[in-house]
């Protein structure tokens, strides 16, 4: 496990590694691990630029003061919007486009334990937000982050190292159990960033599980056995908690550390490497290669995730999942569907 101390040592070294004016984009930044997130960003770096996306005025409106008291000589920004409807992660990305020449990182934590809910769209809700809406985001601003000078990078926070079996018949999760379905989604996210990848190598891409993180993840869920997990989850969930200014410094380390980087070549790698710490192993086995699993320890997945994603990539699911994305956000951006719908094919 990487300590939290050298956490701490390397996230003190940002403003003296990296030039001010970094610009971050967090999507789904108002609450748990992304709120966390840009408020120890907004303290650590040197006059940062942050764009923060939710459906919370008023969580954004909070949050963004209480970044401007952290750190005075910061910008901070919300955009308030529905992630889950790709129109309006068109027009939040052209928004972005219109403001900045370059974005440094781009921080993903958007999700839901919602399930059987389709969107105006015609998507499955919980794949809206976590599969197609993550990977729009990327897609869109991939160009803004190659133009990067001193940090290039995507995080996408799920549940790496948790990787499972895909289902073919079923892409979004309409008809698997929370545990199949997890398993699944967390595979097509890690492959999606090996997609990434192969479009912009020169940027370093970070899938990581965040641990026990107080969050909102579950508001809205329904059924009995989400209410007895939610307050199984209030009981028992202070016990076990990671405290919230720990996550988010840990969430800044996977942001801005060389560790992550593509290497040490990377001439965007980031806060160089601390003393008792080395390059990361990628997702494909090798030290340094752009595209990681992380746990909440820091640590890469193990052997048996590797053999697991060597297995899918062997039976062609890289590209499988990308033409699936793919033809899902087409086909919700064509969609002229209105309203919510409980709805299950």
């Amino acid at each position: 496990m990487v300590s939290l101390e050298i956490i701490e040592s390397s996230n003190d070294r940002i403003r003296s590694t990296l030039p001010a004016g970094l610009v971050a984009v967090f999507v789904g930044g108002t609450n748990g691990v992304g709120e966390t997130t840009v408020r120890q960003f907004a303290k650590h770096a040197a006059q940062p630029r942050l764009y923060i996306v939710g459906r919370s005025q008023a969580a954004g409106d909070r949050i963004t003061a209480e970044c401007r008291a952290l750190n005075p000589e910061g910008t901070f920004v919300f955009l308030q919007r529905d992630t889950s409807l790709m129109r309006n992660v068109d027009e939040i990305c052209n928004e972005l486009a219109r403001k900045e020449e370059v974005v440094n990182l781009l921080f993903l934590t958007v999700g839901t334990l919602q399930v059987g809910i389709k969107t105006a769209e015609g998507l499955h809700y919980p794949a809206a937000l976590t599969v197609y809406a993550r990977n729009r985001f990327i897609s869109n601003l991939l160009p803004l982050i190659r133009r990067g000078k001193c940090l290039r990078r995507v995080v996408s926070v799920y549940g790496a190292t948790l990787e499972g079996p895909i289902n073919m018949a079923d892409f979004q999760g309409w008809n698997l159990g929370r545990m199949e379905g997890y398993g699944h989604e967390v595979s097509i996210t890690t492959l999606a960033l090996e997609t990434h990848h192969k479009a912009a190598p020169e940027v370093s891409f970070v899938h990581n599980f965040p641990g026990a993180v107080e969050s909102g993840i579950a508001r809205g869920s329904i059924g009995v056995l989400m209410r007895v997990l939610k307050t199984v989850y209030a009981v028992l969930g202070p016990l076990v908690h990671m405290p919230l200014v720990e996550a988010g410094d840990r969430h800044v380390f996977l942001c801005t550390s060389a560790r992550f980087s593509s290497g040490p070549e990377d001439p965007t790698a980031g806060v160089p490497l601390v003393d008792g710490l080395a390059f990361a192993r990628g997702t494909d086995g090798q030290i340094g290669s752009s595209v990681y699993s992380i746990g909440a320890d820091g640590e890469s997945a193990g052997p048996k995730v590797e053999r697991l994603l060597a297995q899918l990539r062997s039976q062609g699911m890289v590209e499988w999942v990308w033409e699936n994305i793919e033809s899902g956000i087409s086909g919700a951006l064509a969609s002229s569907n209105g309203g919510q719908e409980r709805d299950n094919p």
